[in-house]
């Protein structure tokens, strides 16, 4: 391993130093430009009075893409921010002029959104810890290595990035007829936001459909702050939750003496939504009889409640969602088809998180920028856990996210979210797939080897027979598995062995 010189500031040989070190470290700035390109440049503004610390810094800012600017005092750091927006600041605390500390209060009244990097000497660490009360965002101790340097830089430009990319998406959301709160910009998300800019100003039902954990009542909830009647109440029901012989006095409502208990008469909730949205969530639990006692009270435009002998007008929304598929239910005749026809006047399909998985690092930023807000502490994600959260496939959706970065956030040891702090399904998920792909390779090797194990050339019917066997042998009698990687069907593989006289084969 090639080890990086430290950058000490003041020493008469820094220039050298920095100077020896820069073809060394080529490689990581190719690295980190790689990462950030198709990304806009950053502006990055360097002030420190130590002039080869300041040149080397900028130096190295501009092999990883950076638009980068040099100041050797606050004064001439203060003309710089106001000539032209910085994005992120690399501040020495220490400088003539004034302090660094007092600079860094400025920029963060001034320039809330420009990212601060403080570098303060080991001796005075304490005036880091400071700065970051203060609101810098990380800090280097000096003197430092080249590669650290280059670490906090991308992990920064990273940072910024999502920040810029967030308010981006929430600007645009903003302008889209205010779809905001959702955080995603892949094509799916993006139909989605066409979908509900257009339901939302109108009073027909609305099916919202999606797995658990995708966001539905995200989605009913944006439908109604968004609609007609914002104004006028929002209810869920989870319809799944409530007892059956408590749902249809919540939805219907009662009178006084309707069944034991009923001390007083009891507005519904389709009545007390009065002209607002009723959101009946997992609307497949509802019991069949009941089903008809909704169908017509959409119908109709009224309920009448239990116990009573005349029925009352209502006027809310209702909106449905589930992540069972209705459309079988009403073949196997467990929900009533006429009452999914009224409900399915407009379906919203809530895409699965593995089916767009580029908008995990925007989730990831949101989740993280909230428990900010929470806990005043400031989290990013390392290299290795934002590659393991692109790659998993989520089964719980976007709330098993926000609960596993919750969980990270909880055990991780500092403000860096490593592999070990996720749940232990991530993990495993990794240790499968590296499994799978050693498990592959043995294939290969053993379908290879029929043909490099003798110089006598051999029919296909005999390389087939080679392959066949020699793959199960090396799967240790897994047939199933040997005939999903040699890519043919099982009955092809039973039929095979039936062929060759096989019964069984270790």
């Amino acid at each position: 391993m090639l080890t990086k010189p430290s950058m000490s500031p003041g020493a008469g040989s820094s220039t050298g130093a920095a100077a020896h070190a820069m073809p060394r470290l080529v490689p990581l700035q190719r690295a980190a430009a790689l990462h950030m390109e198709r990304r806009p440049q950053l502006h990055l503004l360097v002030v420190d009075d130590d002039a080869p610390v300041r040149n080397a810094c900028a130096e190295i800012a501009t092999g990883m893409g950076f638009l980068t600017q040099t100041a050797d005092s606050v004064p001439a750091a203060r003309s710089a921010l106001g000539q032209k927006s910085v994005d992120l600041l690399l501040l020495d605390l220490k400088l003539p002029g004034g302090g660094g500390l007092l600079l860094l209060e400025e920029v963060k009244e001034k320039y809330p959104e420009t990212a601060i990097v403080v570098m303060t000497a080991f001796a005075t660490v304490s005036s880091a810890v400071e700065a970051m009360r203060t609101g810098a965002n990380d800090y280097l101790t000096k003197p430092f290595a080249l590669d650290e340097l280059t670490n906090v830089l991308e992990r920064s430009a990273k940072r910024r990035h999502f920040d810029m990319e967030s308010r981006a998406l929430r600007e645009r959301l903003r302008t889209q007829e205010g779809m905001g709160n959702f955080i995603g910009r892949t094509p799916e998300m993006e139909k989605l936001y066409r979908i509900l800019s257009k339901v939302a100003f109108t009073t027909h039902p609305v099916l919202i459909l999606g797995e658990s954990g995708t966001g539905k009542e995200l989605v009913a909830r944006s439908i109604h702050v968004n609609g007609l009647n914002s104004s006028r109440p929002f209810i869920p029901v989870d319809c799944g939750s409530i007892a059956p012989s408590l749902i249809e006095s919540e939805l219907f409502g009662y009178v006084k003496g309707a069944f034991t208990g009923a001390h007083r008469a009891k507005d519904g909730l389709l009545v007390a939504a009065e002209g607002g949205t009723v959101f009946l969530d997992e609307i497949g639990e509802l019991p069949l009889d009941l089903q008809g006692r909704l169908l017509r009270a959409l119908q109709e435009k009224e309920v009448r409640p239990v116990g009573a002998t005349t029925s009352v007008p209502i006027s809310a929304r209702v909106l449905a969602a589930t992540n069972r598929d209705l459309a079988a239910m009403v073949e196997a005749g467990t929900f009533r088809k006429d009452l999914f026809f009224r409900l399915n006047v407009v379906n919203i399909r809530v895409p699965a998180l593995r089916d767009r998985k580029d908008d995990i690092p925007l989730l990831a930023a949101g989740v993280l920028e909230r428990m900010r807000r929470e806990t005043g502490l400031l989290y990013t994600l390392a290299d290795d856990a934002l590659r393991l959260m692109i790659d998993y496939d989520w089964p719980g959706n976007v709330r098993e996210l926000e609960h596993a970065l919750e969980r990270a956030c909880a055990l991780s040891s500092g403000p860096i979210l490593h592999l070990g702090d996720f749940p232990t399904q991530l993990q495993n998920h990794r240790h499968h797939r590296e499994h799978a792909a050693s498990e592959a390779a043995t294939v290969a090797a053993a379908i290879a080897a029929p043909a490099t194990d003798s110089h006598k050339v051999l029919t296909i019917a005999e390389m087939e027979k080679a392959a066949i066997l020699s793959a199960i042998r090396k799967l240790k009698g897994d047939k199933l598995t040997a005939a999903r990687m040699l890519g043919i069907g099982k009955t092809t593989l039973y039929r095979k062995l039936k062929e060759y006289g096989i019964e069984d084969i270790d």
